[in-house]
């Protein structure tokens, strides 16, 4: 027997159904109609997040099918906080399923033209090409793939998506960062900083360091993790799951609408994991749970948790050298949070992004002259005649000889969370296109080909 359930919180279903990214069933332009959302199986809290704003293209209904357990009830709970906020209050209408054949009867359904994936990673990539398979849109969360042994079932999800016209894209959130857009830009002033050096396994070019916590707070309650989070068997090791968008910013930064060759344009060359402890009281706080689940045994030594959420790989891209590193701490210092760290070496000067103490745990944009070359006076101009433009109120604070902050607004700060409406806005944008940026799509590819490949690395160098 399967059980139904229906949430009613506000509207009825405004528009359609479209079935691809083109056209509708009645012969309108994707631009003249609503898009209808989808949410499967969600077990992470960036599917709710997608729904933190709404859209005047997207239809306020939206259809959830997952299993009935805690994961599920847990995304509609945030969905119904959002709704139920004291400021600017969402107005989602959710109409859920949790029969044991929800994938089926999804795709039997079709309720929906766009579906949203984020959840556990282990089923991701099997969702996602069943779903592209059926003539659906995806925007999924990373990663798309953690494993090797699934990357070939990804780009065979790329080549569907292709035959049946629809658009498969992943949210990476991390481009909408505001020192990270500026870090990009100031990269493509040859007068500032030169050209990006070709640096070496000891001295990478560019480096990109992000520490996360398990504890942590969203959109201001404590989040709740699943158990399934602390298996990297479901959720991936932390060398395939945060270090997508670490990978994704080098390719975006330094090859900005340039095609990546996965066959022939990255080198993987050493990479290593290793396992952040947890105890049995630190697991329950974050998860609820009253004990280990029997899937986490073989990751328990003296009553600990291992969880290996932790790489760090070196690799050349078009013969650049770049590092990623992802750390994964129980719980950030007092005042702290998530941080990111990040250096692109050029020719004349170096990018540097830190959000440590110094900086209040607020990401911050350095730019540091190298040796002798004086580029104030370019600097200054960058700044004022071009990035002004685009970001009024920016400017530049000179710190020490041929070092500077880059002053930014506090406005456009937005924060994490905000960036998912952001890749959203983006998405809807290509669906009205009809099609995805020609680099976008190896881009993806080569992308997860480098994290699958650290991963085999690590792993058989271990």
């Amino acid at each position: 027997m399967f059980k139904i359930f229906i949430i009613s919180i506000t509207t009825s279903l405004l528009a359609i159904g479209i079935t691809g990214c083109g056209k509708t069933d009645n012969d309108k332009p994707a631009t003249e109609t609503k898009v209808n959302l989808i949410t499967l199986d969600p077990g992470h809290f960036h599917a709710a997040l997608v729904q933190k704003t709404m859209y005047d293209q997207i239809s306020p209904t939206v259809y959830v099918y997952g299993p009935d357990g805690p994961d599920t009830k847990d995304h509609l709970n945030r969905i119904d906080g959002f709704n139920n906020r004291k400021d600017d209050p969402t107005s989602w209408d959710e109409k859920v399923y949790t029969g044991v054949d929800f994938l089926e009867k999804m795709i039997s359904e079709k309720k929906g033209n766009v579906v949203v994936i984020s959840g556990n990673n282990a089923k991701k990539t099997d969702y996602i090409f069943k779903t592209v398979e059926a003539g659906f849109n995806v925007l999924a969360d990373k990663p798309m793939v953690i494993t090797p042994e699934k990357f070939p079932l990804l780009i065979e999800a790329f080549d569907q998506a292709e035959k049946n016209n629809v658009l498969l894209y992943d949210v990476m959130t991390e481009r909408h960062e505001i020192t990270t857009v500026l870090q990009k830009e100031l990269a493509h002033s040859p007068a500032v900083f030169g050209q990006l050096q070709k640096g070496s396994i000891d001295a990478p070019a560019i480096t990109k360091e992000s520490v996360h916590h398990f504890f942590k707070y969203v959109a201001g309650n404590a989040i709740k993790r699943p158990g399934w989070f602390f298996d990297v068997t479901q959720e991936g090791d932390g060398i395939v799951d945060v270090s997508t968008h670490l990978v994704d910013l080098i390719q975006w930064e330094c090859f900005p609408e340039q095609i990546i060759d996965y066959k022939n344009n990255v080198e993987m060359l050493q990479a290593k994991r290793w396992a952040t402890e947890l105890s049995q009281e630190q697991f329950t706080k974050v998860t609820q749970l009253e004990s280990f689940p029997d899937y986490l045994s073989k990751d328990i030594k003296n009553n600990t948790l291992n969880v290996f959420s932790n790489g760090e790989f070196t690799y050349k891209i078009n013969d650049v050298h770049a590092k990623v590193s992802v750390i994964w701490n129980y719980q950030a210092p007092e005042g702290a949070g998530d941080t990111h760290y990040s250096i692109m070496r050029g020719t004349k000067c170096n990018l540097i992004i830190q959000q440590g103490k110094d900086e209040n745990y607020k990401p911050t944009l350095y730019v540091e002259a190298i040796g002798n070359n004086d580029i104030a006076a370019d600097l200054q101009m960058a700044i004022t005649e071009t990035l002004q433009e685009k970001y009024p109120g920016i400017a530049l604070e000179a710190i020490s000889g041929g070092k500077w902050k880059v002053v930014i607004p506090a406005k456009y700060h937005v924060g994490h969370e905000a960036h998912f409406g952001q890749v959203t806005e983006k998405y809807l944008k290509y669906l009205a296109d009809g099609k995805l940026p020609k680099w976008e799509v190896p881009n993806m590819i080569a992308k997860y080909f480098t994290t699958t490949a650290a991963l085999k690395m690590a792993m058989e160098q271990q």
